[in-house]
């Protein structure tokens, strides 16, 4: 029995970029999201598509790189993603700098019509906003997932996403502030960057809470709390070597700081200023080029959380 719905995994993609030699390095996680704008004539809901991940991965950086599974059994591929435009950032972070949060509007009809697994979380499906959560009786112990890429493992010819299970380790003060963030006792590494926070179903509960029957998205992971540990001299007194240690709690902001940042977008928010990038050494591909994922003012893409036939199976 599957706990996590595989449109989830598919939904998660490897981010990248390229060294000085020009080979692609796997540094972040990030995932695709829907935002609801309304429905067709059929009623059938439509969505703007993001590409959301963590502020520093895309303060640095001209060019990204997405690597994709197509939906037939071949290698995955990779999508290049141009995030400035004359100069200015073109992605949109929360207001608040200390939120590590960023989205990219995507154009998924592009995935789709390349025949890759274009999977997305549907807001009005597959989200748990703060308020939810609160109401649905969420607390700490509850179990989690964590899904991404750590120390850039993205699988052999294909992305095989890594999900480590863990539970809430300290979620009562995103109740008090949407906007700060929360615990989860599972280990993170360098790589899970930007990566999706989902919960995990359950069918039983304790006497006066609820069982959540189905798996939603919670939140994005921003990084693990390491503790330190300092040897000192036994001669001298003074401190010799620092030793830092991942302490097994992950850092993780709600999904509602993933709105803010796209309610940014759609009402036409203040965009990044210019920030110093890192320079990969080769000239970045051609904005608007055949593979140029960009997608500022793409049409909303229908149905939701579609996916390309067949890719789930």
């Amino acid at each position: 029995m599957a706990l996590i719905p595989p449109h989830f995994v598919d939904s998660v993609v490897a981010i990248g970029n390229e060294d000085a030699a020009g080979d692609k390095v796997w540094i972040a996680s990030g995932f695709l999201y829907g935002k609801l704008v309304g429905s067709d004539e059929s009623g059938q809901a439509r969505h703007r598509v993001y590409l959301v991940t963590n502020r520093h991965v895309l303060a640095d950086n001209e060019v990204l790189y997405l690597r994709c599974n197509p939906a037939a059994n071949a290698p995955a591929r990779d999508y290049p993603l141009v995030l400035h435009d004359q100069g200015r950032p073109v992605w949109f972070g929360h207001p608040d700098p200390a939120v590590d949060v960023g989205v990219v509007p995507i154009k998924i009809q592009k995935l789709r019509a390349d025949g890759m697994q274009a999977a997305y979380f549907a807001e009005e499906r597959d989200v748990a906003t703060t308020e939810r959560l609160k109401s649905s009786g969420v607390s700490e112990g509850d179990h989690v997932f964590v899904l991404g890429f750590p120390m850039g493992m993205v699988g052999g010819l294909r992305n095989s996403v890594i999900v480590r299970g863990g539970v809430l380790a300290r979620v009562r003060d995103v109740f008090d502030d949407p906007q700060a963030p929360f615990l989860v006792d599972a280990f993170v590494f360098p790589g899970n960057s930007g990566g999706p926070v989902v919960s995990q179903p359950e069918i039983l509960s304790i006497v006066g809470t609820k069982a959540p029957g189905k798996a939603y998205l919670i939140g994005i992971c921003f990084g693990s709390i390491n503790y330190r540990d300092i040897a000192v001299s036994a001669r001298t007194g003074r401190q010799r070597v620092l030793f830092e240690d991942n302490a097994g709690l992950a850092n993780v902001h709600s999904v509602d700081c993933v709105q803010m940042c796209i309610e940014m977008h759609l009402g036409s928010g203040p965009r990044n200023p210019p920030v110093a990038r890192r320079k990969s050494g080769r000239p970045p591909p051609p904005s608007g080029s055949g593979q140029d994922l960009l997608s500022a003012g793409s049409a909303p893409a229908p149905g939701p959380g579609a996916r390309t036939p067949k890719s789930h199976r």
